[in-house]
């Protein structure tokens, strides 16, 4: 069973591979199917490698997963969609905060403070760029800043190891810096390469979240 399990994981991370580098290939001159296709891939990979989920943390982490795929799907589908795709996201990051939450409950707030400031400081950068977003995008700044203060509140509490931990925090970190260079692109400055950024970083993020929560899903 454990030969089997091997198999499949090494499956799923070569076609996952293969889509990152079939997106990033068809990026900026790539027809809409292609990159829907390729995009989606790499996420529906890491979906099966957690599935199934029966602990409650996993669970959290395997609907992040799902509704980041649907984010990624409503933004590339269409510009239009663009807010819907915004929102999915904000719920993948609640249901990251639920996972952590899971984990513990301590405030911690010497761990949140570089968070506070990091939403204050993308306020004031983003906020004069912003106009009819400022709404949606604040509340985003606002649920992702609180991710990753969870995340960072988990380190060191009981109920997943210091690595499975570790993973988390890298995790949202590196989601956090995506949508960072992701909001500065959008509505301040063109960046260069930073499409790329953006989505290795993603990448990066959701393999690392995912991987968070590999205990939970074995012990399932």
């Amino acid at each position: 069973m454990r030969g089997a399990s091997t198999v499949g994981t090494r499956i799923l991370a070569g076609v996952g591979v293969l889509g990152v580098v079939g997106f990033l290939l068809s990026l900026d001159t790539g027809p809409v199917e292609v990159r829907l296709v390729t995009k989606s891939l790499p996420m529906l990979c890491l979906l099966l490698w957690r599935w199934p989920a029966r602990e409650r943390y996993a669970r959290w982490i395997l609907a992040g997963l799902g509704l980041s795929l649907l984010g990624d799907v409503l933004l590339d589908a269409s510009k239009a969609l663009f807010l819907p795709g915004l929102g999915a996201f904000l719920l993948a990051h609640v249901s990251y905060t639920a996972a952590y939450l899971s984990v513990t409950r301590e405030l911690r707030w010497g761990r949140a403070l570089p968070f506070l400031l990091l939403a204050v400081g993308a306020g004031v950068v983003l906020g004069p760029h912003l106009g009819a977003m400022a709404v949606p995008v604040t509340a985003y700044v606002v649920v992702i800043c609180t991710m990753t203060w969870r995340a960072a509140a988990m380190l060191g509490a009981p109920g997943l190891t210091r690595r499975e931990q570790g993973f988390a925090f890298a995790g949202a970190l590196l989601f956090a810096l995506s949508d960072g260079v992701l909001a500065v692109k959008l509505f301040v400055t063109p960046v260069n390469g930073g499409s790329y950024v953006i989505m290795l970083t993603y990448w990066a993020a959701q393999l690392c979240i995912a991987r968070s929560a590999h205990r939970a899903h074995a012990a399932a």
